[in-house]
């Protein structure tokens, strides 16, 4: 293994506090680090976790490390990433490899001293590593038992790859699982997305026209949450019915070229390449503030962007402006990077309690069945999402009803 990258070893003991309080509020992880320690599934196992690296991440890592897996760690954005925190992975002994700020080329490096590790499992966040290890780290594809997805971006690739018959191992869809959706996607999305927007730009939403493009579960979340606030929301979508889901929700929906001539601040919510272009830009209004929700800085076409700028200026931090050729100035938000982490501090602790179990189960499910798991992409076992689901009404002092056996039987018997 390549030496630790770590930009601030004295920032460790900063870096464990910040782990420390997002323990305490993650009850999830806790019930199943007890498990983990007990059991010790992951023993003789190496996994590679390469997801936003801050606080409630280095946590995962240290789950499946007190599982008894080698771990290596590295950041799925620069711009997420925590020095304090690296500095605190790497007392634990963990192999980690990842600064704030590191050029694209620098985290293409990171990625390759990580995946010398020559990992079983790969937690994965939008698919980077899978593509990895299919393009460039071929040799190591033998020790490979399988993936973990976080995002809707890395389904997609895995997706379009097995489609292909090119994907060389199993991928376990957690971003498909209910307990991802419901609570990180909708809730954490909605939250961490308009947090990052406010403390930004020290503005208030209500009365202002939010455009969403994208309506999937993040942009529902984000939707629910502007409505909240006051805001006038319109929803842009090419899924018919997404779109009619957002009109029975009481949101105005309409093309984007229409949209974006009233909109005051602009959430990009899909997952795609280029969905703000040129065409966009010269039809903006004064003051307008553009902000991406989606994985990659992709969804808007920055290079239209800085081409047609006459001029560019930091108007504060975070907030790069742009003047366009009518005079007006255009204003993103974090670079065009995902603004909940890159203005932010992403989701909740909560919420990712449920996202972060959901992977470290998916991990030991891939640990305990990839010999029988084809080279698919593969849905998150019931079993395991409704057991985050009981884990979490348990860490939050929540209990239910069950089924009568009568009742049981009814459900099940068409005779009745």
């Amino acid at each position: 293994m390549h030496d630790n990258v770590v930009a601030s070893p004295q920032l460790s003991g900063q870096g464990k506090q910040k782990i420390e309080w997002v323990k305490r509020n993650m009850p999830i992880l806790q019930q199943i680090e007890v498990d983990f320690r007990e059991q010790q599934y992951f023993q003789g196992t190496r996994v590679l976790v390469c997801i936003h690296l801050e606080a409630k991440t280095a946590y995962l890592a240290q789950l499946l490390a007190a599982g008894g897996a080698e771990v290596a760690v590295t950041g799925s954005n620069s711009h997420s990433t925590k020095d304090d925190v690296v500095a605190a992975l790497v007392d634990e002994g963990l192999h980690v490899f990842a600064r704030y700020g590191a050029t694209p080329e620098e985290m293409h490096q990171f990625m390759n001293y990580a995946l010398d590790l020559r990992p079983n499992m790969v937690v994965d966040d939008g698919g980077d590593l899978v593509e990895l290890l299919h393009n460039e780290r071929q040799q190591l594809l033998p020790e490979v038992w399988g993936a973990c997805e976080e995002t809707t971006t890395g389904v997609l690739r895995a997706k379009a790859r097995a489609k292909a018959g090119l994907l060389e191992f199993p991928v376990i869809s957690v971003n498909d699982a209910r307990c991802k959706y419901l609570f990180d996607n909708f809730h954490g999305t909605g939250q961490s997305v308009l947090d990052g927007v406010i403390r930004t730009t020290n503005l208030v939403i209500s009365g202002k026209t939010v455009v969403i493009i994208g309506f999937g579960w993040c942009g529902k979340g984000c939707a629910e949450r502007a409505k909240g606030l006051g805001a006038n929301v319109i929803v842009c979508e090419v899924d018919p019915i997404k779109a009619a889901d957002a009109l029975m929700h009481g949101l105005r929906v309409m093309p984007l070229n229409e949209a974006v001539l009233q909109a005051d601040i602009i959430l990009t919510v899909t997952g795609g390449k280029h969905v703000i272009r040129r065409e966009h830009f010269e039809r903006m209004k004064d003051g307008v503030i553009l902000a991406n929700a989606g994985h990659f800085k992709l969804e808007f076409d920055l290079e239209a962007l800085q081409d047609f700028a006459l001029e560019q200026k930091e108007m504060r931090e975070n907030i790069r402006g742009f003047l366009m050729p009518n005079g007006r100035w255009l204003n993103l938000l974090g670079g065009g990077d995902l603004v909940n982490i890159a203005c932010a501090d992403g989701h909740p602790a909560e919420i990712m309690d449920t996202s972060f179990a959901l992977q470290a189960l998916s991990v030991k499910y891939v640990a305990q069945n990839h010999t029988v798991l084809d080279k698919s992409v593969h849905r998150v076992p019931e079993e395991i999402d409704k057991e985050v689901a009981r884990l979490k009404l348990k860490g939050s002092g929540v209990f239910i009803d069950e089924l009568l056996p009568e009742q049981k039987a009814y459900l099940e018997n068409w005779e009745d």
